[in-house]
């Protein structure tokens, strides 16, 4: 059994004995960061300095218009078409990935051709074209293939409303570039499993829901989360079609009664609002999927405050302790 010895005091050159237990402990100085970091809090309170003692913000304004009834029904239009295209363009977008990954020439190079030209085009001159699709194609019709001929046939204007032209401009668009992120996410995992399934011989669609995608979810989540929020502030261009959504009703209101500055923060505090909501859910989402890969899962924010909460009150507790000693 070994015994741990005290500790030998060391001797100096000069021969005393010196106890470095007593000597002070001098921190290193990171002047770089206390600069900078007074640096950050300086623009920060100039920033919030001017918020409140600017009045061109038109404060009061934006608290009358950020729930009035014109405003919340834009804001139910932007989350029905970022629903609505989302859903459409990352279920086509799997299916494009499937086919680019496909060894038939064929659908690969069909989904490939998408992918370009929807990537190719701006997004606004897709829903412009989509909206004026009448121009071109007065009706549509089911009938005789190559011909003129119509079983059922109706008018492209009908057909293809404002809504209808914003929900196919933005969810082909997604589809393009959610294609490629599921096809990375999907080359992600590792061709030795999928050819240990193979020889195990699950089925091709079990490999895939099972063994695929679970592990190809952690690279695709974080880029489709990006697409969602992208989304949610892409349909803002929407107003070009004069859809009711968020941004064109803020600019209805501030073109009646000129306050611009107001009701753009209006709309701007509502993009920030949802772009949160988004973002704690990627959060929560990401954790779930890390249980793969990660021993430990990262403390959810709740945690973290509680464990901030408990580790505060043992100090509390503590320092009683230490003054009766």
């Amino acid at each position: 059994m070994t015994q741990t010895q005290p500790r030998a005091d060391t001797a100096s050159a000069s021969g005393s004995a010196v106890d470095f237990g007593t000597l002070p402990v001098v921190r290193t100085r990171h002047w770089i960061r206390w600069i900078l970091g007074a640096v950050v809090v300086f623009v920060v309170a100039q920033l919030v300095w001017s918020l409140v003692t600017n009045a061109g913000y038109g404060w009061p304004t934006v608290a009358r218009y950020f729930f009035s009834d014109a405003i919340l029904r834009g804001l139910g239009m932007t989350l029905s078409l970022t629903v609505v295209a989302g859903a459409i363009g990352f279920v086509v977008g799997s299916v494009l990935a499937l086919m680019r990954l496909s060894k038939s020439p064929l659908l690969n190079s069909f989904a490939w051709a998408f992918i370009w030209f929807f990537r190719s085009v701006p997004l606004l001159v897709q829903i412009l074209v989509w909206f004026n699709l009448g121009y071109l194609y007065p009706t549509i019709g089911l009938g005789v293939p190559f011909t003129t001929d119509y079983f059922v046939e109706a008018e492209t204007v009908t057909l293809v409303s404002a809504f209808a032209a914003a929900v196919l401009g933005l969810s082909l668009n997604q589809a393009a570039y959610s294609a490629e992120i599921i096809r990375g996410g999907i080359l992600s995992v590792d061709a030795g499993q999928l050819e240990a399934a193979a020889a195990l011989g699950i089925p091709q669609h079990r490999r895939i829901t099972r063994i695929i995608l679970p592990q190809a979810a952690r690279s695709i989540i974080p880029n489709a989360f990006n697409e969602i929020i992208g989304l949610l502030k892409g349909t803002s261009i929407i107003s070009v079609i004069a859809l009711a959504e968020l941004f064109y009703v803020s600019q209805v209101i501030y073109n009646r009664n000129q306050q611009v500055i107001p009701l753009l923060l209006v709309a701007v505090l509502w993009y920030m609002i949802l772009t949160t909501v988004l973002s704690i859910a990627q959060f929560y989402v990401e954790r779930y999927y890390s249980r793969g890969s990660a021993r430990v899962l990262p403390p959810t924010p709740v945690q973290k405050a509680r464990a901030w909460i408990s580790l505060q009150w043992n100090r509390l507790e503590d320092e009683p302790k230490k003054v009766d000693a």
